[in-house]
């Protein structure tokens, strides 16, 4: 389908649909439609968006700006009433060309910012987001230690909440030793406690956690010896945390080494180009518990997906509904804040938006500007020709 075809389908599905969507996603009376009206504006707002763009996790950063393009897209590339100029920046793989990135968006005077995949970027560009009082709405990092902050919302998760939701269903439902594996930095910490927590700590049947170096493009060999440390204690199935090329590697390395037994993974494991990388015989049979399912069957997921199948020719991933759904708060919030928003005003608007109709299913921010959400197991299995995360039932609401 070319780019303009794409355009008018999902021009199509906002002059269909929209009307109905927006009003679920808000409050939906005829004054506040009125109010909104009013505050259509030529004057365009700048957001600024964090994301890799290069090397091991740029297939997520590109899901993140697919999430809120499109939203962009079936919005008449506005927010809150105000044409959107979305600056993109390379958060690249450090702490360094996160802080690069982000202050580079700074200087040129944004509204409000968003993206951020890295865990260890996310800690590393906090005090700058607090002290320069202007909103990051996350869509992807969000570790446990990220606590008492003003300016910073997440429409992801928090890191240890996968975890949680699979940690009692492995516990009840797989009855041998389960191996566990993980990179050694915040995200992979958080994902193995989270696990460990709800599987119980003191069970004989966990074994303690082998850990990797974090390292976003590994080699062919890079996991063998501590795949092999795992299975040296006969699991029955295994628990892991990786995300992007980590997750193909990782996945490929096990399989070869002659591992089939179950495995139990956070739903970046499988998730967005990793599962059309991957061969059947090397990711079929992986459960996996993530906060989105692109077979959810809602209003919200049906309009989404549609159109993001339509523009992308792709199925939809979780790192793109949360994006989409920054997209949409912010939006909310750019309206309640009215016709001149600073970005303090916006940020103090976030925490009266409410329900948000979403493709997961609605949620709403709490306390520590997270989601409150559910979550959900999912199997890859064949859907025709190709594999996908199929949702198999909801193991939790978390947050």
């Amino acid at each position: 389908m070319s780019q303009m075809d794409r355009r008018k389908a999902l021009r199509l599905f906002a002059g269909l649909g929209a009307a109905g969507f927006l009003a679920g996603c808000g409050t939906g009376s005829a004054g506040e439609a009125a109010e909104a009206n009013e505050l259509v504006s030529d004057e365009p707002i700048k957001i600024g968006l964090i994301a890799p763009q290069t090397a091991g996790y740029k297939d997520i950063g590109d899901e993140i700006a697919r999430g809120f393009n499109l939203y962009l897209e079936m919005n008449d590339q506005r927010l809150g009433g105000h044409q959107v100029q979305l600056l993109v920046a390379d958060e690249g793989e450090t702490v360094e060309s996160g802080k690069a990135a982000l202050d580079g968006l700074l200087k040129q005077g944004v509204l409000a910012l968003t993206g951020v995949v890295n865990s260890t970027v996310m800690l590393g560009i906090r005090d700058t987001v607090e002290q320069a009082r202007i909103p990051l709405i996350g869509s992807a990092a969000s570790p446990s230690a990220l606590q008492s902050v003003v300016y910073i919302w997440r429409t992801s998760y928090v890191n240890n909440e996968a975890g949680q939701a699979l940690g009692r269903y492995v516990a009840e439902n797989v009855g041998g030793k389960v191996g566990i594996i993980a990179p050694d930095y915040e995200a992979g910490r958080d994902a193995v406690e989270g696990f460990r927590t709800a599987f119980g700590t003191t069970q004989t049947r966990m074994a303690a956690p082998v850990w990797t170096e974090y390292v976003a493009e590994p080699t062919k060999t890079f996991f063998r010896a501590k795949i092999d440390q795992v299975r040296r204690t006969n699991p029955e199935a295994i628990y892991c945390f990786y995300s992007g090329q980590a997750a193909v590697e990782f996945l490929r390395q096990l399989r070869a080494d002659g591992y089939t037994g179950q495995v139990y993974a956070p739903g970046f494991l499988t998730e967005g180009a990793v599962l059309r990388e991957l061969k059947r015989n090397e990711a079929k049979g992986v459960y996996t518990a993530l906060n989105y399912s692109p077979d959810l069957n809602n209003a919200a997921n049906r309009a989404f997906a549609t159109a993001y199948r339509s523009a992308y020719e792709a199925t939809p991933s979780g790192y793109a509904v949360a994006s989409y759904d920054a997209a949409q708060v912010i939006d909310k919030a750019v309206r309640l804040a009215g016709a001149n928003p600073t970005p303090q005003e916006v940020n103090l608007a976030m925490g009266k938006i409410g329900l948000v109709a979403s493709p997961r299913g609605d949620w709403q921010f709490n306390q520590t500007r997270t989601p409150q959400q559910k979550w959900y197991l999912r199997q890859v299995q064949n859907d025709g020709p190709v594999l996908a995360n199929v949702l198999i039932n909801e193991l939790a609401t978390l947050g």
